[in-house]
């Protein structure tokens, strides 16, 4: 007797790909993931590639990672992805700091973040 096969986390007609500890704050990290909620996937990339954002290239390669697992794992079209969510958390903090004037310590915090990308596929209207 083995266990039940676990349900999919997402529906049917999407698949989604999760990038953790990105060393950029969430709210960077969101302004990037705005650029390409929505969109299709090759504008989305298109975007990605070319945005001037340091941490575009992680959210590429998180975009990337998507549309294979929608292509290889769940036969998806890729024509037809559009990315339905893009969503950012927090993730861990490191702390660090230096000394400051008159016995002070100024905390310096270095954030993590984390995005999950879900891509679906839609039918094109004619």
């Amino acid at each position: 007797m083995g266990k039940d096969k676990n349900p999919r986390r997402v529906a049917d007609n999407e698949a989604m790909a999760k990038l953790r500890m990105l060393r950029t704050s969430p709210q960077k990290l969101n302004l990037v993931a705005a650029l390409i909620r929505g969109k299709k996937v090759d504008k989305a990339l298109a975007d990605l590639t070319f945005s001037k954002k340091r941490i575009a290239g992680d959210v590429k390669k998180c975009l990337q990672s998507a549309i294979a697992n929608a292509e290889n794992n769940h036969n998806l079209d890729v024509d037809e992805l559009v990315v339905a969510e893009a969503y950012v958390g927090k993730n861990l903090i490191m702390k660090r700091g230096r000394p400051r004037a008159r016995g002070r310590y100024g905390k310096i915090m270095k954030p993590f973040s984390e995005i999950t990308i879900k891509v679906r596929q839609v039918e094109e209207q004619a």
